[in-house]
């Protein structure tokens, strides 16, 4: 007969491995910072929502650079662009997370949120360019 400890603790470790099972998982409408810099790579727009000292700090070469704060009253940069892959980036995930909602709100069909934002971009080892110049 099996002590009633050992079952716990197997039921503890199947409990918690499913968890992180889940959790692995991106969410629908993410992609991580190497599928992200594929996807520029041929020819999805790479639209970086940080404030321009940030983005002066560190960014991907060739993105665009329109602050979350500005992305409304700039959507009409992107109009030629609603039915093409947008790929959103800030500095951890989230604020792009945010500007993809407002996106497909205005009409955007094809937009992917890069986890972990340039944090990961940067710990993954892609290309980063100085400066404040944006595509």
């Amino acid at each position: 007969m099996t002590p009633p400890k050992t079952i716990f603790r197997a039921l503890f470790l199947a409990a918690a491995l499913l968890a992180a099972a889940f959790t692995a998982q991106a969410e629908p409408g993410t992609v991580d910072v190497k599928q992200g810099a594929s996807l520029q790579s041929q020819g999805t727009s790479l639209i970086d929502v940080r404030e321009p000292d940030e983005y002066a700090q560190g960014h991907a070469p060739g993105s665009t650079l329109i602050p979350l704060g500005q992305l409304e009253q700039r959507l009409h940069e992107l109009s030629a662009s609603k039915d093409k892959p947008i790929a959103l980036i800030c500095r951890s995930g989230n604020r792009s997370g945010m500007a993809q909602k407002i996106l497909e709100k205005a009409g955007f069909t094809k937009t992917v949120n890069v986890a972990g934002g340039m944090n990961a971009w940067a710990k993954a080892g892609l290309p980063m360019v100085m400066g404040i110049t944006s595509k």
